[in-house]
């Protein structure tokens, strides 16, 4: 087991990184398309590399952060119902989640994904756009992307086979910081407290 989760924490810290250096192309995007738009305007020049420039990081921060957000458990979810489970069944739930729905999507994306991108690269397509960038940079985050999400489903199944087993603590605890969806628990909690203390008080003076 302990092997196991340092491969866990490998992975963690690779994509930690990934994720981390991958944020700062958006500020690149953002310059980029400003600068091209005041060229536009000024020059009245445009290009189409460019354009597509934008694009591909766009697409890099998207795919290659995708790892990252399970990491730190960013991603959309309902778990208006999950959170009021104790800790051991939410792990068996999000161990469940991964092995049923991530692991089974992720793979089916990438064996569509890769003949996807090492086509473009055998065959050095082009942008049909006239001035137009390669493509098979861009097809490569399709399966680079999700390689990385599997990953780390991986480590996420790792950390809570580990918890279930007693041999490491309860991947979903963050310290006293509470996320978005969790102060929205607990404030649901306090409201539905505070009602129920209210009719029973009513109840009483009646």
């Amino acid at each position: 087991m302990q092997a196991a989760l340092h491969l866990s924490r490998a992975i963690d810290a690779v994509n930690d990184r990934i994720g981390r250096w991958s944020m700062w192309l958006i500020l690149v995007m953002t310059l980029l398309s400003a600068g091209n738009a005041v060229i536009r305007k000024l020059f009245d020049f445009s290009s189409n590399a460019l354009l597509e420039a934008q694009w591909y990081m766009f697409s890099a921060v998207f795919l290659l952060c995708a790892g990252h957000a399970l990491l730190h458990n960013e991603h959309i979810r309902i778990d208006l119902l999950s959170a009021r489970y104790d800790p051991r069944t939410r792990a068996w739930m999000e161990l469940l989640g991964t092995l049923v729905f991530l692991f089974p999507v992720v793979g089916l994306v990438l064996w569509l994904g890769t003949p996807y991108f090492l086509t473009a690269l055998n065959n050095h397509e082009m942008s049909a756009n006239p001035g137009g960038l390669i493509l098979w940079p861009a097809k490569m985050l399709l399966p680079l992307g999700f390689a990385l999400l599997w990953l780390q489903g991986l480590s996420q199944a790792i950390k809570q086979i580990g918890f279930l087993c007693g041999a490491s603590p309860d991947p979903a605890h963050k310290g006293d910081e509470l996320s978005a969806e969790q102060a929205l628990i607990e404030e649901l909690r306090r409201r539905e407290e505070a009602e129920a203390a209210s009719k029973l008080q009513g109840a009483h003076h009646g």
